[in-house]
This record gives structure tokens, C-alpha cells and sequence, in this order.
């Protein structure tokens, strides 16, 4: 994406700023969204590039904390300024001290809070300074900031309760693959030494664990090095376009975790939708910013499929009808909610209904991983160690 700096006029009067887009006409569709006639639109590359480097990473709870305490001095009735200032003194994350302290002397300069914080992609997404924008322009900075911090706490939490049910059984299956590692280099060699010197026919499940056990001694870097290779290969592969959507449309089709992704998707579409409209951001704009933040690209492309239907006058549950992301009782609440003028009301009413789908998900899929876990350590341990007392049990039995 190009930056682009800006000038118009807007209800609030003139504005100038930057935003991101694709190009000139899609910069010129955005501001129009947002209420913006627009009378210069100019792409800045070297600024888009510099831009993008500075700030870094910051962890949602690091970033909710610091909406919940820029809200309660907002509402306090402290300066911008002021806030900003003592936000920069303050907190866990040095990523946001730093940006906030630039912020604030820009804003101390004339500078607009939506405008200066917009500097800063990587620290705050578009749905951040959208808001921060509708916040400022409507006099309701306080409302749109404790709703900022409640949507970003409760994406936070989805997010953590998803790495908290795959934590478990990675760890299981990183720890089971160093034990098969360590069996395969230094304890079964030493039993293929003792087996030697008795000269005995072994058994053909002893010879198999012997000759996988001289493969990874002999290609033990090999194998770990195809294996970062592979791994190297699917995230390059993924960062492509085409990569993307391929992978994406298999993982909603993998059982069980197809649908925990699906709920996932559905709880932050209509979450971040519905916090949005909420705040007062245009339904275009929204949407734009959903699909930029929902982490498929399958998904991704049915919200824009629907952006582009309601830009040509239809409701937003009619294209989301026989979606193969969305279900039906998610699209018929969204129809009752545009018919009754309670969208917003309706979106949030869904998320909350599927962050418990999403907690009984993941409980089903802990469940199921637990005993596969259990069977296939059993297996392939127990089957080491079995193959290796094979012989051992056939001698005891000849000397009887």
C-alpha cells in the first residue's frame, strides 16, 4: 500500500492529513466514507516507508491497558496534551512510550490526535485512529476511548483463549519428538551394539528401529534442516497472495479446526463491526477496516464481496446469505438488527454469544487432541521400546 497526504473539507471544516490505500481513486473512495470532499490527494512512497519503521510491536494487553488509561483522564476532564504526556511517562511497553511522547508534541503543535496517531500504522491500526477520528470530530473522545479499550480487551482474549488450546499439545508433541530424538541417537544404538555380539537373528521390528535409528544418526541435520526449509517455504509461500487464500480456504476445511477458525472469524467480524458502527464510523469504512483485520483471506473476501453489495444498495445480511463462513442464524440476527435500526446493538450481541462458541470449541478440541496425544505417544514409544526387548524376550525363551 502508498500513503497518500490529503486536504478537504469535512462537517467539522477543513482537514489535512495521510491515509493508506492501494492507490489515488481508492485514497478518494476512503475519505469520502469517512465524510471528506477531498481537494488534494497526493502519494508520499518515502514517507509511507519511513513511517512504517518506526514504532514496534506492542501486546494487546499492553495496548488495552493504555486505551482504559487515556480514557479515564479523557473523561476526568485532563488536556489531550496533558494525557498524552503522562501516558508517555508511564507503562510496561517501551514501544508506546516512545511513539506517544513524538505523538504529543505534535499534537501540542496543532496537530489533530487522529492525525498523529495515524503516523504510527504499526502501533495503531486503522480501526484505532478511525475511531480516535469519529471521537474527536463527534466531542465524544471519552465514549469512543472506553469503547476502543473494551474491543481491544476482549479481542485480546479471544486471541489468547486460540494460542491457549494449541500451546498444550504443541508442547506434547515438541517434548515426545526430542525423547524419540534422544532414544534414536544414544539408547537404541547402544542396544544394536549388544545385539551385535550375540550374533542372533532379530526380529523385524528390532531391524526396522535399528536402520531409522542409523538414518537419523547419519541425517539428524538434514532433517532438521529440511524441516526449517519446509517451514521457511510454507510462511514465504503464505506472505504471497495466491498463498494465502490457498492455505487459508484448506485450514476452514481442516475437521474441528475448520470450525473453531469459523467461529473465530464470525466473534471478531462482528465484534470490530459492531464497535465501529457503534462509534459512529460510516458502514463502508467499517467494513473496509473488518476485512483488513480479520486474518483470512477467505473471510476476508466475502466482507469486501458485501462492502461492495451495500455500496451498491443492498443490506448487509443479503450477500452474507449461503456464505460459507457465516451462518444463517448470524445472518438472519444482522437482518433483524438493520431492519430495526440496532445493528451495532446486534453485531455485539453475536460476538458475545460466539466467544462462548469459541471457549466450548476449544474445550472440544482439547478433548480430542488429549487422547490422539496419549495414543500416538503410546504407540510410537511403546513400540520403541517393545522393538527393542523383542530380542531380549526371544533369548529368555530359548534358554527356558
Amino acid at each position: 500500500m502508498a500513503v497518500f497526504a490529503y486536504r478537504g473539507r469535512s462537517s467539522a471544516g477543513a482537514v489535512s492529513g495521510e491515509i493508506e490505500a492501494d492507490d489515488r481513486p481508492a485514497a478518494v473512495a476512503q475519505l469520502r466514507a469517512r465524510g471528506i470532499v477531498a481537494t488534494s490527494v497526493q502519494e508520499r512512497q518515502a514517507r509511507a516507508a519511513a513511517v512504517k519503521k518506526i514504532g514496534g510491536r506492542v501486546k494487546d494487553k499492553d495496548l488495552a491497558i493504555y486505551t482504559r488509561q487515556f480514557s479515564t483522564m479523557v473523561d476526568a476532564g485532563l488536556p489531550i496534551a496533558q494525557c498524552l504526556s503522562i501516558l508517555a511517562e508511564q507503562g510496561d511497553s517501551k514501544a508506546l512510550r516512545d511513539v506517544t511522547g513524538k505523538i504529543a508534541r505534535e499534537v501540542e503543535g496543532g496537530a489533530t490526535l487522529a492525525e498523529s496517531f495515524r503516523k504510527y500504522p504499526r502501533v495503531f491500526n486503522d480501526l484505532f485512529t478511525n475511531m480516535l477520528q469519529v471521537g474527536e470530530s463527534g466531542g465524544v473522545l471519552d465514549v469512543v476511548l472506553q469503547r476502543l479499550s473494551g474491543y481491544i480487551e476482549k479481542a485480546a482474549k479471544l486471541k489468547a483463549k486460540v494460542k491457549g488450546a494449541m500451546v498444550y499439545p504443541l508442547t506434547i508433541m515438541g517434548v515426545a519428538a526430542l525423547v524419540i530424538i534422544f532414544m534414536m541417537i544414544f539408547v537404541i544404538p547402544t542396544f544394536a551394539k549388544m545385539f551385535q555380539g550375540l550374533g542372533a537373528d532379530l526380529p523385524l521390528p528390532t531391524k526396522i528401529v535399528m536402520l531409522v535409528s542409523e538414518f537419523t544418526q547419519k541425517y539428524i541435520l538434514f532433517l532438521i534442516g529440511a524441516i526449517a526449509g519446509t517451514i521457511y517455504s510454507i510462511k514465504r509461500y503464505y506472505n504471497t497472495d495466491q498463498g494465502s487464500k490457498v492455505i487459508d480456504a484448506f485450514l476452514l476445511r481442516v475437521p474441528v479446526i475448520g470450525m473453531l477458525i469459523r467461529k473465530v472469524a464470525v466473534a471478531r467480524f462482528t465484534r470490530t463491526l459492531g464497535t465501529l458502527i457503534s462509534s459512529g464510523v460510516p458502514i463502508l469504512e467499517g467494513l473496509l477496516i473488518t476485512a483488513r483485520s480479520a486474518g483470512n483471506r477467505v473471510v476476508e473476501r466475502e466482507v469486501m464481496q458485501a462492502r461492495t453489495a451495500v455500496t451498491s444498495g443492498r443490506t448487509l445480511s443479503e450477500p452474507l446469505r449461503g456464505s460459507s463462513v457465516f451462518p444463517s442464524m448470524v445472518v438472519h440476527m444482522i437482518n433483524v438488527g438493520e431492519n430495526t435500526g440496532a445493528l451495532d446493538q446486534m453485531l455485539n450481541k453475536i460476538a458475545d454469544f460466539y466467544d462462548d462458541e469459541v471457549d466450548t470449541a476449544v474445550g472440544a478440541l482439547t478433548s480430542l487432541l488429549e487422547p490422539i496425544m496419549i495414543v500416538f505417544l503410546g504407540v510410537v514409544v511403546g513400540g520403541l521400546v517393545v522393538a527393542m526387548y523383542l530380542p531380549i524376550f526371544r533369548l529368555v525363551t530359548l534358554m527356558k
